[in-house]
């Protein structure tokens, strides 16, 4: 991950940013994605302490509460993870995150419009490790006025989050064409992000590296920095109209400190981005392998070199779903000509999913976000790689064999490859064929129906795993037990990796 510090974390909150005001704009030049409003009125200033006019709760109710496409993108991760994803908590999963990508909903006609953004040189991939936390200091003054918040509003969460989007696309109607039209299943995910980011804002080993990663992933909604204040004080808006007993002046005034700090890490990564990546990548399917009736091995080209380390995951929209992005990992490690192949499971309700699965063809044109995950491989160490894939989890794994392998080192790998039926083992022949090339990688294929086994219990079969580094992806209850697992037979926390982005976004663990 970038570095666990920077000037703007500490910034933020000294005043230079004003009310949600961001301290500077990026450089000249800044992206501009087809989908963004071309035209709308600037967003105003945030109002000075105090309630601002209240929205009738049936008024709120008439507004469609949409997800947080532009502003969270905290939230999703693989399919397998099912995807979504806020800063993660410190403490046990501080330095493993859930893996991720795969559900799908997406983008705009099957062909790229006329003006595409301009190339630029990608940028370096980054392997996202975030540092072992240490132990929590004493909470800050803002922190505890936060959490005080967070415990109030929390029964009423879901009318905070109807209440919050009501204030937004009713007062900034001009931010309305950033969302979806329809993104109900992901409404709250923008909101939960803000809050979680708030929650945390202590602990900056964690927290920064995370909204870097998240300001840089927002440049494809078209998100620039005169949109953070409007977000800004639609949140105060609501925190006002639910933390009855608790908000004051006091309370107000920590929000925006700690609201100013967390949008202009934001603002400043995707400034530093913008001068050495596109905000997204254009990629034509060249290949659809339907594997069984609701998985696709689908490959892709990209318009312009797509820098990534085998193990992340990237974002998808289709030209079936107008901004509905949702996170695949890579499944295959970087390839000499350039090309990348996702595995996609058809999931019910999952607009992107079911559109990659059962309607792209050939010669369909999707988008790309930048890359993202910690779960890569530490070539400067030889542990032993203990890997653990449920589903089409599976896919990021075989991306870390090939890695392994490419750069030719002999360190054991295991991998344990978890399915209910026979029917789901899709990719077992590819893994075999692998185990076959290399000595030093064992394949355990483990099937819940035929072992009446779990793939975490069947882990604690074998072992010792004490030399091992652990690699986790699939659903999100089995990378809960299987950290569970694997910390019971004493693998330290710090050695687990997994990238669930929408898992810790919706628990915030």
């Amino acid at each position: 991950m970038d570095a666990p510090t920077t000037t703007s974390a500490d910034s933020g909150s000294g005043g230079g940013g004003g009310w949600f005001t961001p301290r500077k704009a990026p450089p000249a030049g800044a992206s501009t994605d087809q989908e963004a409003p071309s035209e709308g009125r600037r967003v105003t200033p945030i109002r000075p302490v105090g309630r601002p006019e209240r929205i009738s709760d049936d008024h709120a109710e008439t507004v469609p509460a949409q997800s947080a496409a532009p502003v969270a993108e905290a939230a999703r991760a693989p399919q397998y993870a099912s995807a979504a994803g806020t800063p993660p908590q410190p403490g046990p999963h501080a330095a493993a995150r859930p893996h991720a990508a795969q559900h799908g909903q997406g983008p705009s006609p099957a062909h790229p419009p006329h003006s595409a953004p301009p190339a630029q040189a990608p940028a370096a991939p980054r392997a996202e490790t975030t540092p072992r936390p240490a132990p929590a200091p004493e909470a800050s003054p803002d922190a505890r006025l936060i959490r005080r918040t967070l415990e109030e509003v929390g029964p009423d969460a879901d009318k905070v989050t109807s209440y919050f989007y009501a204030l937004l696309f009713v007062r900034h109607p001009e931010l309305r064409p950033l969302f979806p039209a329809s993104m109900d299943t992901q409404r709250d995910r923008l909101l939960k992000a803000l809050l979680t980011a708030a929650e945390h804002a202590d602990n900056k080993n964690v927290l920064v590296p995370y909204l870097k990663n998240l300001g840089r992933g927002h440049r494809k909604y078209g998100t620039q920095p005169e949109h953070y204040p409007a977000v800004g004080e639609c949140l105060i808006g609501a925190l006002t109209r639910y933390a009855t007993t608790t908000w004051d002046q006091e309370t107000e005034a920590a929000w925006v400190r700690t609201y100013t700090t967390i949008s202009q890490v934001m603002i400043d990564a995707a400034a530093a981005d913008e001068l050495r990546a596109p905000a997204w990548w254009y990629g034509e399917v060249v290949s659809h392998d339907l594997r069984t009736s609701d998985i696709a091995v689908v490959t892709v080209r990209p318009d312009q070199p797509y820098p990534f380390l085998a193990g992340q995951y990237t974002s998808l929209e289709t030209p079936w779903w107008p901004r509905i992005w949702r996170h695949y990992s890579f499944a295959s490690a970087p390839r000499s000509d350039g090309l990348l192949s996702f595995h996609v499971k058809a999931v019910p309700a999952g607009w992107v999913s079911n559109a990659l699965v059962h309607r792209a063809r050939p010669g369909d044109v999707i988008r790309l976000g930048p890359p993202s995950g910690s779960m890569t491989v530490d070539h400067s160490s030889d542990s032993g790689l203990l890997c653990l894939g449920g589903g089409t989890g599976i896919a990021p794994i075989k991306a870390l064999v090939e890695d392994v392998a490419e750069h030719g080192q002999r360190r054991p790998v295991e991998v344990f490859y978890g399915a209910r039926t026979d029917h789901d083992l899709y990719d077992i022949d590819t893994m075999l064929r692998l185990q076959q090339t290399h000595p030093w990688l064992a394949v355990r294929p483990i099937v819940d129906q035929q072992a009446h086994l779990q793939l975490p219990d069947a882990v604690r079969e074998y072992g010792p795993w004490n030399e091992y580094d652990a690699y986790l992806s699939g659903p999100p209850g089995m990378i809960r037990n299987g950290v569970d697992a694997l910390r019971d037979i004493g693998i330290p926390v710090d050695r687990i990796r997994h990238d669930s982005v929408e898992e810790l976004v919706a628990t915030g663990n």
